[in-house]
């Protein structure tokens, strides 16, 4: 659910934009409103998970994302659309890291390097589907079924969670959660993304630009402080003393940059501007697609093999 609406709406961003007269800023934060709280929220999910049991934060972030997504599908007007979003965000951050963290409880560790495997697959799978799925959904004038699609997926994962998932009793983590991070962190982010967005609009000369990035840069470094400090930060900023990671985060910021930058434009371009109708500018996108599914498990061995001979 996560991963396929990360991708599908793109896609779907031009169909959207007529039905609902949406600006491009508009869309910006159709976009940005799942994203931001994905990506702020994803780690202080994770310790809720370690601390109230990973199943029932799965199961919660289940039932947020498809709350959220059924008011998506049901919104007539920009804002409430836009706050949907945001809560799908929420859900999202919920329920990505403990179905991950999942797989360390009910697999050993013979196994639970094929279920990683695993997991890692459906989600680039769902990613590369995605604007296929928006592209065949936009064409036929369908294109809140993006979002009313999650409502069954939603009720066939609680009911395999029921059924198929015994309750155990995880090491629930003690620690206090950063919670200070989490909001200063969120705080930074929004009022960064806030100000580039009004960047590119009429009159960017405004003075609410450069105060709400100065904002947001304060924000991350009261971030960063936080973190130093705290007995049980988010990101514990240690681990990045290690080149390996230092280089691989800046890699994968630089990718994930390019590529949702590239999955929010490209789709406008083809169709707005070279004419294509939805479904064959999602089809468009599948080579880039299939190049992750295929490159991907080679990356990770070419990586293993790598860190062991640097060893």
């Amino acid at each position: 659910m996560a991963f396929v609406d990360a991708t599908s709406l793109s896609v779907v961003m031009p169909a959207l934009q007529r039905e609902m007269s949406a600006s491009g800023t508009d869309l910006l934060w159709i976009n940005n409103g799942y994203a931001l709280p994905l990506a702020s929220l994803l780690l202080l999910g994770g310790g809720l998970g370690d601390r109230y049991g990973r199943k029932r934060v799965l199961s919660i972030g289940i039932i947020v994302f498809a709350v959220a997504s059924l008011a998506c599908g049901l919104a007539v007007r920009i804002p409430s659309l836009i706050a949907a979003r945001v809560f799908q965000g929420v859900g999202a951050a919920l329920l990505i890291p403990s179905s991950l963290a999942m797989l360390a409880t009910f697999f050993d560790e013979s196994g639970r390097g094929k279920a990683i495997g695993k997991w890692s697959a459906g989600s680039v799978v769902a990613s590369a589907l995605g604007p296929v799925l928006g592209g065949l959904l936009a064409g036929t004038g369908h294109w809140r079924w993006i979002f009313f699609l999650n409502l069954p997926l939603a009720a066939v994962s609680l009911m395999l969670l029921r059924l198929k998932v015994p309750r155990l009793n995880e090491d629930a983590s003690t620690g206090p959660l950063d919670y200070r991070g989490a909001w200063w962190g969120t705080a930074g982010l929004v009022a960064i993304n806030y100000g580039l967005i009004r960047c590119a609009e009429p009159g960017a000369g405004n003075p609410v630009v450069p105060a709400a990035l100065l904002a947001g840069v304060i924000a991350l470094c009261v971030f960063v402080r936080v973190e130093l400090r705290g007995r049980n930060p988010l990101v514990p900023l240690r681990l990045f003393k290690s080149p390996v990671l230092a280089a691989a985060s800046v890699l994968t910021l630089l990718f994930y940059a390019a590529l949702n930058g590239m999955l929010f434009f490209l789709p406008l371009n083809l169709i707005q501007v070279q004419g294509y109708d939805p479904l064959h500018a999602g089809l468009a996108q599948l080579p880039l697609m299939i190049m992750l599914i295929t490159l991907s498990p080679w990356a990770v061995r070419w990586l293993t093999v790598t860190a062991r001979a640097s060893r």
